[in-house]
């Protein structure tokens, strides 16, 4: 008999079996991006770790409803309860409406979750499509004293809430320490003296007369708070308690805290059984994150187009880069670790290619029984990828000495081998086939080129540049010459 799935439950810090509240049914939901900008690495990691989860949940025969969410509203910068917008400010600075910001990186974010094999989920509600639905919670809230307006805002009470529940109790956060944290000239200074504490946090802001996106409320024309949305959204489409939610771990606080506690403060139940969090991918051992600036978009990888890239790399490869790492340890950036990623990826390929044409013994030398056990051992012990990954080259070197006449095994443990590869590697881990793309060399091809037609401009050798630009000419490319520097594109 199979071993239960256990996992680490942020809620508890411990790892506990995970049992359903409705078998076979499971309710998940996974924060998802605020379009505002390409989708980096950072973002590929919890979208990745879920759709492990959610692939291995139907592998034990569950039925997954998988929600995750797009955020078009509500997420202000620096995740404050004052400010900008953060789409309402890339369309003010990229001159276009806030919904086509939201429809252009919808667009790339869905494009590189397909490139990444990442299975697409259930449903994908939008917060600006369920204010009515926000804007009700919000009203309970307030009914159960848990809330109160201010000149047009609504305002969760922290302090109130925390005389008869545990808001902190996810992050680990002390109630005394949150309201120490931020002092009254602070506020006053950041326009939130309309707070009655400033571990307050927006349920509904009053829009300024320049806010873009508004709609109308009880309280004022204006927008949701950002973790009000998920709340509404989880709840109309799992119910008022679901079995797991997911995110980074970056969102533990204020967004899930606040989550827990606006859930309560609505119908009095808590709305999570298995809090999950993903750890941070980091450079140079700092988070990667757009408001940091140090992120790497996925079309930059995969294309090998960012100064800290010395090639481009496949989505397999960084798929592979983000499971060979345990999903709650750190994963730091660096070219070697995605290189290494790479080869990986290919050895365990080339050994699934090998197999078909392994010539069967009538003794197995070798138990392929225990290597699949400690693969479901390893996936079954709170999703350790890791680990899961070192059997499989186990398996591989296996499959190669088996090849070489070192190894042997009988045919029935060949056919055994090669189910377990493909169901690990292929369905549970969620890898595949990759058709070589060419458009990664031919970008590093044309740089090259381009760099050395740079040189001749340099050395004012005019004949070898406007050659090399003519010759390409005739090859249908275009050669466009920037400011920083040249361009190219194919006819």
């Amino acid at each position: 008999m199979q071993n239960p799935l256990y996992i680490t439950n942020s809620l508890s810090r411990q790892k506990e079996q995970f049992i359903p509240l409705n078998a076979p049914l499971v309710g998940l939901y996974v924060c998802g991006p605020t379009v505002y900008g390409e989708a980096h690495l950072g973002h590929a990691r919890p979208y990745i770790t879920f759709d492990i989860l959610n692939r291995y949940l139907q592998h034990l025969g569950y039925k997954v409803r998988y929600v995750r969410n797009i955020t078009d509203v509500g997420h202000l910068v620096d995740d404050a309860d004052e400010g900008e917008d953060k789409i309402a400010k890339k369309a003010r600075l990229e001159q276009l409406e806030p919904m086509e910001v939201v429809e252009l990186y919808t667009t790339s974010f869905h494009d590189s979750m397909r490139a990444l094999n990442i299975l697409p989920p259930s449903i994908e509600p939008r917060a600006s499509g369920h204010i009515i639905e926000q804007i009700k919670m919000i009203e309970e809230i307030i009914q159960n004293g848990f809330a109160y307006e201010s000149n047009g805002s609504v305002y969760f009470d922290v302090i109130k809430y925390s005389k008869t529940h545990d808001y902190g109790k996810l992050s680990g956060r002390i109630i005394e320490d949150l309201i120490a944290g931020a002092g009254n000239e602070k506020r006053v200074l950041e326009g939130q003296d309309e707070k009655q504490n400033p571990a307050d946090f927006a349920l509904w802001k009053k829009a300024s007369p320049e806010h873009i996106m508004r709609w109308p409320s009880p309280w004022s024309e204006g927008f949701p708070g950002w973790h009000i949305e998920c709340s509404a959204m989880s709840k109309k489409y799992l119910g008022e308690t679901f079995d797991i939610h997911g995110g980074g771990m970056d969102l533990l606080f204020p967004h899930h805290e606040s989550e827990i506690a606006q859930s309560k403060g609505s119908c009095g139940k808590a709305p999570v059984r298995y809090w999950m969090h993903n750890n941070m991918i980091t450079i140079n051992g700092q988070k990667m994150g757009k408001s940091l600036g140090n992120f790497i978009n996925l079309k930059q990888l995969f294309e090998g187009d960012h100064q800290l890239l010395v090639q481009a790399y496949s989505p397999m490869a960084i798929r592979f880069f983000i499971l060979q790492a345990h999903y709650r340890s750190t994963l730091d950036f660096s070219n070697e670790g995605l290189q290494a990623a790479e080869k990986g990826f290919n050895r365990l390929i080339s050994a699934i290619h090998l197999l078909p044409t392994l010539k069967s013994s009538a003794t197995s030398s070798y138990d392929v029984n225990e290597l699949k056990e400690k693969c479901y051992e390893a996936i079954n012990d709170d999703m350790n990828t890791a680990i899961v990954i070192s059997h499989l080259f186990d398996a591989a070197r296996l499959i190669n000495s088996v090849n070489g006449g070192t190894e042997k095994l009988t045919q029935e443990d060949i056919v055994s081998l090669d189910e377990t590869m493909k169901q690990f590697v292929f369905n549970i881990l969620g890898l595949m086939k990759e058709e070589k793309d060419n458009s990664a060399d031919m970008n590093g091809i044309m740089k090259l080129i381009l760099s050395l037609r740079d040189e001749a401009k340099q050395k004012k050798d005019f004949a070898t540049s406007d050659k090399i630009r003519d010759e390409l000419t005739k090859l249908n490319f275009i050669i466009k010459d920037e400011k920083d520097a040249a361009t190219w594109a194919k006819s």
